[in-house]
């Protein structure tokens, strides 16, 4: 055997312990680089370096050459389960090369730190892995863009991003923000597996402007009416506020996206900035919150068709007209028309049918389904007035991919807060039925009245005295309930017309605003006063009952004649308290709708319009079938 000389050995030994390095270093970032790409195609969401910044106009379409942040950092170490098990490299923060963008199923979000500004992309219809090459951003349309309000009119950049949280569940980044002569601020941004957004401010950001073209902003309501502002309705103005209540939707130009806004409770502002565009068209250019210090939550909905805006031109009247939108699911969709010259939300229901109110009296209900076809028959009494805006806030039958604003709410404002905003104790309608259990009967004066009729006509009254003192109980009952209710109205005019003028005298400055809305509190007790000598009262109630259980003790001949004048009155009195009670709910409806419209260009009168709506709704909690129909 030839022995190799010593020199030579020792060249040997230093160039395989070389390969052997140079070998261990490339398992050990082949390693780091498969794990990665698990990262990549399993996360729910993923961080993203662009590696060299964006310019402001560049596209967002092309991730190639991104690099995805993992959560575990140490996996980019050299050799990672070494440093994971030394304490010495815990705590690395990641440094961005480029820009940041996050993604998960449903957006993409891109802090652009050229020109300071976060766009949010919704990616409807995204069904690969967020990480995946194949999920490309580029699918989805930008919603908007987030400024916070101190740079939201001069130049900024975003000058840094830390990772609070990358746990491929949830993510969390606060960015910094600044600009020439202002001081840096920063927001906390939070995202998890659904299109929802947290953006929680410093204590040095007072607020935030989301930028984007919406046709209408939705202050929904779930008692009253919701508030609708359009751009067009203010073609000279160029601010308008909205009473802070928790709970905004931002309908986007093209009736493909809306934009949901949640916050908790506090002194918020929200302001809306509108503009034109070059077509002439007005637009919500901007949403700008004052944030009071706390968290707003956003998230976009994307759908072909999830909001459309239809106009009502006379051809409407007195026929059935086909929408040319077709519901792109089921949920609870609504609009607004007319009733008594009263905004009004009616839902669509699933078929054509008539319906009574107590002050119109009997119509076509004006909105309807023929399979995903939506359907009008407008009249006289519901007249084609405007445009009619479609949306939807909560589900019915609402597939289970499908968010609605209402499924928002809960999520980020929790069960407390988002029960008492929607508030399903309160939609409950009050029952006129004495008694109920026994199955559904009309216990109204009209329903009652006719049956008592046919008793007296087939000359059974002595026999079906028991029957007939029944019907008479559920009418007493029916007629109490009805003066309890006006009498609640009633009360609460008073107090309402004493508050404003108390309000009127300590702020003179909303004078004009105090007084339109004491006269539409007035019309109250107005209406009460016209129809006082109709309205009759449980006393008199109770003498008809009395008069006309006397003539079912013994048959006589004059029976029937004497039912029915008495019977008469009984549903001139009932009539009469339909009319006013549906009425009072009308005015009180009116009353809270303009409370806030009536704001909208005097930001000192926001307090007062809340206080305002506040009581309507408190009043306006459990109507009467009478006042309103089920499922409001």
């Amino acid at each position: 055997m030839t022995t190799m000389p010593s020199a030579t050995r020792s060249v040997c030994q230093s160039e395989w312990r070389l390969r052997k390095a140079a070998l261990l270093f490339l398992l050990a970032t082949n390693a780091a680089g498969l794990a990665i790409q698990r990262v990549e195609a399993t996360a729910n969401v993923v961080v993203w370096d662009t590696l060299t910044p964006l310019a402001d106009t560049a596209a967002v379409a092309d991730q190639a050459g991104w690099k995805s942040v993992p959560t575990d950092l140490l996996q980019l170490e050299a050799d990672p389960p070494k440093a994971s098990s030394d304490p010495g490299y815990y705590g690395r923060d990641y440094s961005f090369k480029g820009d940041v963008v996050v993604e998960n199923h449903s957006l993409a979000a891109v802090f652009r730190s050229a020109n300071g500004r976060v766009e949010i992309y919704s990616k409807a219809n995204a069904t690969q892995p967020p990480g995946a090459r194949s999920a490309n951003i580029g699918h989805g349309r930008k919603i908007l863009e987030f400024v916070p309000l101190p740079t939201a009119n001069q130049p900024a950049r975003i000058s840094h991003c830390e990772i609070l949280r990358n746990a491929g569940d949830e993510v969390a980044l606060e960015v910094f923000f600044s600009a020439p002569g202002a001081t840096e601020v920063s927001a906390t941004f939070v995202f998890g597996k659904t299109e929802i957004v947290e953006i929680k401010p410093a204590a040095n950001m007072p607020g935030v402007s989301l930028w984007s073209s919406f046709e209408h902003a939705v202050v929904p309501d779930f008692i009253g009416d919701d508030l609708i502002l359009s751009a067009a309705d203010y073609p000279t103005t160029n601010t308008v506020y909205l009473p802070a209540e928790n709970f905004l939707v931002g309908l986007v130009k093209g009736g493909a996206d809306e934009l949901v806004l949640t916050w908790p409770k506090g002194k918020q502002r929200l302001g809306l900035q509108l503009g034109s565009e070059p077509s002439g068209k007005r637009v919500i250019e901007r949403l700008d919150f004052d944030n009071d210090g706390q968290s707003l939550y956003l998230a976009a909905l994307s759908a072909p068709g999830i909001w459309h805006q239809e106009t009502l031109s006379p051809s409407f009247l007195e026929k059935q007209v086909a929408s040319k939108w077709q519901k792109p699911f089921a949920a609870k969709w609504k609009t607004q028309l007319y009733e008594a010259e009263v905004k009004t939300t009616f839902a669509f229901r699933e078929s054509a049918g008539e319906i009574w109110r107590g002050v119109p009296g009997s119509y076509p209900y004006p909105v309807w389904f023929n399979g995903d076809d939506a359907y009008y028959h407008l009249s006289k009494k519901v007249p084609p007035q405007g445009e009619s805006l479609i949306y939807f806030l909560e589900g019915q039958d609402t597939p289970e991919s499908v968010s609605t604003p209402v499924d928002i709410l809960k999520a980020t404002l929790g069960r407390p807060a988002s029960d008492a905003i929607l508030d399903r104790a309160g939609r409950k309608l009050r029952t006129h039925h004495r008694r109920g259990g026994d199955g559904v009967r009309r216990a109204c004066t009209c329903g009652c009245t006719e049956a008592i009729q046919a008793v007296f006509e087939a000359r059974a009254e002595v026999a079906q005295q028991t029957t007939i003192a029944g019907d008479l109980g559920d009418m007493n009952y029916f007629v109490q309930r009805h003066v309890g209710r006006i009498d609640e109205y009633r009360s609460f005019a008073e107090a309402m017309i004493k508050f404003l003028q108390a309000k009127g005298e300590s702020a003179p400055e909303l004078k004009t605003y105090v007084e339109q809305l004491e006269s539409i509190a007035r019309q109250i007790p107005q209406e009460y006063s016209v129809q006082k000598e109709n309205l009759g009262s449980p006393e008199h109630a109770e003498q008809l009952t009395r008069e006309t259980l006397a003539l079912t003790r013994r048959q006589e001949p004059n029976n029937l004649k004497a039912a029915s004048e008495l019977l008469k009155a009984w549903r001139a009195m009932g009539g009469a308290q339909d009319y006013v009670l549906a009425q009072c709910h009308t005015i009180t409806r009116k009353l809270l709708q303009e409370a806030g419209y009536g704001c909208v260009e005097q930001p000192k009168a926001m307090d007062l319009a809340e206080e305002i709506r506040s009581r309507c709704r408190q009043i306006l909690r459990n109507p009467d079938g009478y006042e309103i129909w089920a499922d409001y």
